[in-house]
């Protein structure tokens, strides 16, 4: 688990007790579970930019904490006000901007590569950009791969190959994009578990993988929000 220092502030946790956020005050808002407010050092990710993250997680919003603030949702204790005011699904992450609400992490990921400023994400090529639509629609079907018995192998076999389409970087695109913020947080808990509960180590074969763990791993804002193993 992260150390929080001495001026370290983490936002409140809202639950069915707290009242209501201001909504639609002009506020930048992004609603995220619980766990991941209190994981992660708030302070050491101010200068994160346009990186984190996440299909399923929230973390995507903490690389742009100076501008969004972040509301902590007790997912075991959720309040009744955030569905019936906040977003009917229920769900999150959420955020709020321009006075309407966007949910659904994939969603979510692309609205904020599109409407902050930063390096975009998404690439303009239009063989990269269809090729990233394929995987981002692959992570369900990834996931649930992973969960089932004896699926695993073929689930990540389809990423080494995927990791092979283009020879311009290390990532699924070559070069760094939405697509690697949507499997990143998926691999980080697979490998581990997997290796631990199954001794089957997702690496082993996969040069590919292997070269994309190495150099996700030497991506500053991505390592300050990587879960402790202990913590999976």
């Amino acid at each position: 688990m992260a150390v929080t220092s001495a001026e370290e502030v983490l936002p409140p946790v809202l639950d069915s007790t707290s009242e209501p956020p201001p909504l639609f005050d002009g506020t930048i808002s992004c609603c995220i579970p619980l766990t991941y407010a209190h994981m992660h050092s708030v302070s050491g990710l101010l200068e994160t930019i346009r990186l984190l993250f996440s299909a399923a997680s929230g973390r995507f919003c903490y690389g742009l904490q100076e501008k969004i603030k972040l509301v902590p949702i007790d997912l075991g204790n959720r309040p009744a006000w955030y569905k019936e005011k906040v977003y009917p699904e229920n769900k999150v992450p959420s955020l709020e901007h321009n006075n309407k609400v966007t949910g659904e992490s994939l969603d979510l990921i692309k609205y904020i590569d599109s409407h902050f400023e930063g390096p975009a994400l998404y690439p303009d090529d239009p063989n990269k950009r269809q090729f990233a639509e394929e995987l981002l629609s692959y992570t369900d079907t990834f996931n649930r791969a992973v969960i089932f018995p004896l699926r695993e192998s073929a689930a990540f076999d389809h990423l080494e190959t995927s990791l092979s389409k283009f020879n311009d970087g290390p990532f699924f695109l070559g070069q760094f994009s939405l697509v690697d913020i949507a499997y990143a947080p998926f691999i980080e808990r697979f490998h581990p578990l997997l290796l631990d509960v199954k001794k089957y180590d997702i690496t082993s074969g996969r040069p590919k993988l292997v070269s994309w763990i190495e150099e996700m791993d030497k991506i500053e804002a991505y390592k300050q929000t990587k879960l402790d193993t202990q913590e999976l």
